[in-house]
């Protein structure tokens, strides 16, 4: 009964904002068109991302800094990106943050780092993007828009790697290791995890074009979040370079982007 009434207020809420955020077909069109790799999906799937797109645009908070303007265009790229994700998990798993920030072009921040001996540098670092533990996330619209060209090459998505880095810091921790289940799903997961980064690694060290962004390399963190944009964005490259890391990601997302295609 309890089960019964929870899910009648779910879709009550749904409908409530599927009123107030609708999404005109002129623009789902041009979302499509935009970001080829959503359209790896059934018809089912893509109404049922349409359906989420508007939920999680009535619950977010988008934020345009320096100026930048929020069109419903640049909303619905990132949201349709950010869905694709939690697309068979989903919304609750992005229940922790409500704010996005969007600027025009990528962020210079300020970055200081104590090293081994004591010392502190300062330096500036290039920001395509950021996650905060709780939010917000910081986009760059530069770079979410040119995600949508599909080059030779490494897959690009800035959004699909921030949102990856919320769902891997679920548990509370940016580790790898998003929230599983049990013991033993964790203890699996690290262990091909750990296994798919060192033979990533070895490949970049020997020189060797990719499926996965070598900048996987800078830590399990890391990897996880270009993992997953190889998998929704080049799923195919990825499956047939590193199928252990395919199959990883399949059984947490759910999906299997690689058998549309």
């Amino acid at each position: 009964m309890l089960a019964w009434l929870r899910q009648a207020l779910q879709q009550r809420r749904e409908n409530r904002a599927l009123q107030r955020r609708p999404i005109p077909e002129a623009l789902w069109q041009l979302t499509l068109r935009r970001f080829p790799f959503l359209r790896y999906r059934s018809e089912a799937d893509l109404q049922a991302l349409r359906r989420m797109c508007s939920v999680f645009l009535d619950s977010k908070e988008f934020h345009g800094a320096g100026g930048f303007e929020l069109r419903n265009d640049v909303v619905v790229a990132v949201a349709a990106q950010a869905c694709l994700l939690v697309l068979k998990l989903g919304l609750s798993c992005y229940d922790r943050f409500v704010g996005i920030v969007l600027h025009a072009d990528a962020v210079i921040a300020p970055r200081e780092q104590l090293d081994d001996v004591g010392v502190l540098h300062r330096y500036d670092e290039v920001l395509a993007g950021e996650t905060m533990s709780g939010g917000p996330v910081m986009l760059s619209w530069n770079d979410v828009y040119s995600a949508g060209a599909l080059e030779n090459g490494p897959a690009y998505n800035v959004v699909i790697h921030e949102f990856a880095h919320v769902l891997d810091m679920r548990d509370g921790m940016a580790d790898g290791l998003p929230l599983l289940p049990d013991p033993q799903s964790q203890h699996r997961w690290r262990k091909v995890l750990e296994s798919e980064f060192k033979r990533l690694c070895r490949w970049v060290d020997q020189g060797m074009s990719t499926a996965i962004d070598p900048y996987g390399c800078e830590g399990l963190e890391e990897f996880f979040a270009v993992a997953s944009e190889a998998f929704f964005v080049t799923p195919l490259a990825l499956k047939g370079q590193q199928p252990a890391m395919y199959r990883l990601l399949a059984s947490y997302y759910l999906q299997d982007p690689a058998e549309n295609i």
